[in-house]
């Protein structure tokens, strides 16, 4: 699964969240919210938890599938 980054990284500017922040917030590890900040794919749970995280639904940050 894979977050928009860009959508991704605003909410997080928004929210004045540092990777460390959301990590703490989702019960992730920092590793995992830079790699998916970086661009990189995760799981679905872990995709959720982000969202759940930042306060939005998981739709919102998701890259749209062409």
């Amino acid at each position: 699964m894979r977050i928009n980054r860009v959508k991704f990284i605003a909410e997080m500017a928004r929210q004045d969240l540092t990777v460390l922040d959301l990590a703490k917030n989702c019960c992730l590890s920092r590793a995992t919210v830079t790699g998916v900040r970086s661009g990189k794919s995760c799981t679905q749970e872990t995709a959720a938890k982000l969202a759940q995280g930042l306060g939005v639904p998981l739709e919102s940050i998701l890259e749209k599938e062409v």
